[in-house]
């Protein structure tokens, strides 16, 4: 299962993006484009996998279940 915090843009959906032949990958969590490797790591391709092998994913869980923490 891919990454939740992926999507993918073309710049079709916003005319205000600069427009891409093909669809480039998108980290929510960032706010940025991420590189081709990255997306890799997030789509779990090459026997990786975003909750092991991505620490922007687990820096972003890791401060969610803090936050949680201290609002109980």
């Amino acid at each position: 299962m891919a990454c939740p915090y992926l999507e993918y843009f073309d710049g079709t959906d916003n005319p205000d993006r600069m427009r891409f032949d093909e669809p480039r990958a998108f980290c929510t969590v960032i706010e940025e484009f991420v590189q081709p490797m990255r997306a890799d790591i997030c789509n779990d391709r090459y026997e990786l996998h975003h909750e092991r092998h991505c620490e922007i994913y687990r820096g972003h869980v890791e401060e969610a279940e803090h936050a949680a923490e201290e609002n109980e």
